[in-house]
Parts: structure tokens; C-alpha cells; sequence
């Protein structure tokens, strides 16, 4: 069974960069999926970024060029580079774990496995 568990998250002010993390324990057989979402107050969870087990990436328009997604096989660690962040940033941010990863995209529904969080902060 997959667990995820992410950090880095925290306050900030407009302009800053943070660096979050989410170390992956458990399955992690080829193919897969890992995700970084977020959840804004009021809002629906969204996507951010999204990176396949063969490297492939993406990022959400509303993030793109601001944000980068990687992934350290071998400290099973997901990352995720916030650069320029907006006082609209301001969320929960998750990552999430899709084995197969048979469609390689940013909904919420396709992912099984989630951790539990971290805050992201950022103000004006």
C-alpha cells in the first residue's frame, strides 16, 4: 500500500519560492503517476502539476512557468518548485499517487492515493 507524506509548505510573501516535498513509502512499480493538487478556501481541489514514472510533466495554466514537478527515485521523494507565488497560491497542497497511470492527467478523480497535506501561505 502506497503512503505519502508531504512537508515544506509554510508563509511567505508575494514574489517568494517554496520547495515542497512528498516522500512516497510503499508500491511504486512502473507505470505511475504522481500529482501535486491543491485546495484554495472555497474551492474545489485542482490540479498543479503532474509528472509519469517515464518523466513526463505537466503543470496548470494557472501555475505554468512558475512552478517545476520532480521526482528522486532514489529518496522516492516528490517535489514541487513554487517560484513567484501570488497571494492566490494560498492553499492546501497535496500530492497524490495513481498506479498505471493509464491517462496522464490533472483530475483529482483518477487519483487512489493521497497524502494529507501541507499548508501554503503566501501574502501581500
Amino acid at each position: 500500500q502506497v503512503q505519502l507524506l508531504e512537508s515544506g509548505g509554510g508563509s511567505v510573501q508575494s514574489g517568494g519560492s517554496l520547495k515542497l516535498s512528498c516522500v512516497i513509502s510503499g508500491y511504486t512499480y512502473s507505470p505511475y503517476c504522481m500529482g501535486w493538487f491543491r485546495q484554495r478556501p472555497g474551492k474545489a481541489r485542482e490540479g498543479v502539476a503532474l509528472i509519469h514514472s517515464d518523466d513526463s510533466r505537466m503543470a496548470s495554466n494557472s501555475v505554468k512557468g512558475r512552478v517545476s514537478v520532480s521526482h528522486d527515485n532514489t529518496k522516492n521523494t516528490l517535489y514541487l518548485q513554487l517560484n513567484s507565488l501570488k497571494p492566490e497560491d494560498t492553499a492546501m497542497y497535496y500530492c497524490a499517487f495513481q498506479p498505471g497511470c493509464h491517462v496522464f492527467r490533472l483530475s483529482a478523480s483518477d487519483f487512489p492515493t493521497w497524502g494529507q497535506g501541507t499548508q501554503v501561505t503566501v501574502s501581500s
